[in-house]
Order: C-alpha cells, then sequence, then structure tokens
C-alpha cells in the first residue's frame, strides 16, 4: 500500500528524495485501515498517542493520532513503560522486547524517538514541570535541565498545538490534560 501511494505521488514531487512525506504514508495508511476496520465493524478505534508524544507533535496527523479517543493522551511515556511493567507482574501479557526495545515511531529502518527527541525521562520531567506544575522555562533550567533541551521541549510544545486541537478526546489522568484547562493559541509568537 505504501508503495502504491508513493508511485501516485512521486510525480507530484519529481527528482525529490525521499523524507518524512514518505514515512508519514505509513502511519497514515495505517490510520485509514483503523478507521474502515472500525466502521465495517463498529469497533472504536484508539489513538494511540501518549501526552509525550502529544505534547511535543511528534505524532502524524491523521495517522497514529486517528481514532475515537486516546486513553494514553494524558499519560507521559514514562508513566506508559510503568503501567506495562505493572500489567505484567503476573505474566507477560506486553511482550517483554516492546518494553526493552529502544522506543520508535518505526517509519524508517532503525529509526529510534531519541533521533528526534530528548530521553523520554528527561522530556517528561520538562512537560511535566511546565505543564502541570506551571514552572517558566529559568525554573525548569534551576531544575537541572540543560536549558537548550528546555527551549526545545518548549518551542515543540508551543508549535504542536494544532495538532492537539485535532487529536481525538483522552482521559484525563494528570493534575492538567490537554483540553479543557490548557487552551494554548495555534498561532502565536515564539517562547
Amino acid at each position: 500500500m505504501v508503495d502504491a501511494f508513493a508511485g501516485g505521488l512521486n510525480p507530484q514531487w519529481p527528482g525529490r528524495a525521499p523524507d518524512i512525506t514518505e514515512e508519514n504514508l505509513q502511519a497514515r495508511i495505517r490510520g485509514v485501515i483503523l478507521m474502515a476496520l472500525s466502521n465495517k465493524f463498529g469497533w472504536l478505534a484508539l489513538a494511540t498517542g501518549n501526552k509525550s508524544e502529544l505534547g511535543t507533535g511528534y505524532c502524524t496527523l491523521y495517522g497514529d493520532m486517528c481514532g475515537g479517543i486516546a486513553p494514553l493522551g494524558d499519560v507521559p511515556k514514562t508513566m506508559v513503560y510503568q503501567l506495562a511493567e505493572a500489567i505484567n507482574r503476573d505474566g507477560e501479557t506486553i511482550p517483554r522486547n516492546s518494553i526493552l526495545k529502544p522506543p520508535s515511531a518505526e517509519l524508517r529502518p532503525g529509526q529510534k524517538d531519541t533521533d528526534s527527541l530528548p530521553e523520554y525521562d528527561v522530556l517528561d520531567r520538562v512537560l511535566r514541570a511546565y505543564i502541570e506544575e506551571r514552572k517558566s522555562a529559568d525554573e525548569i533550567v534551576a531544575m537541572g535541565v540543560d536549558r537548550l533541551t528546555v527551549q526545545f521541549v518548549l518551542r515543540r510544545l508551543i508549535h504542536s498545538e494544532y495538532k492537539r486541537q485535532q487529536a481525538p478526546i483522552g482521559l484525563k489522568v494528570t493534575s492538567q490534560a490537554f483540553g479543557y484547562g490548557w487552551r494554548f493559541p495555534i498561532a502565536r509568537a515564539g517562547i
């Protein structure tokens, strides 16, 4: 399916090298498949993005953001791993390898989330401090986080609001979820 889509689109951009466009095709095709199954069988499609991914825009519109509800939309990635470990405490329900392998969107060979984002323990610390604790960038730096990392994360957070505005509803888990009480303008000057 990816080859068919890319083959149909390649004439629109002759001579251009493959990039994130082709990677996102894969995610969007999965979204189309899930939504087709949802329509055909009356199933509720679950969007898979977590708070860390939604916070930084590390999610594909009309791809992994497809669904009727985002059950992990207010669950930071580090908590996703904690939940997976808790679920597995009495036996392997979630394959161990999916917990141990480096996180990846798996849209290109060898891709790791850390190619685009800080380690999740750092990322989640910055997001929690800013979103839930309402700390400023300077206060987060004073917590021991590198200033460039803080600026990078907050820039991604601000620039990704347009995606969150299009995300499925989520369940409130933390003290401050995206949605009600968290309203950021879609267009805003830098941080």
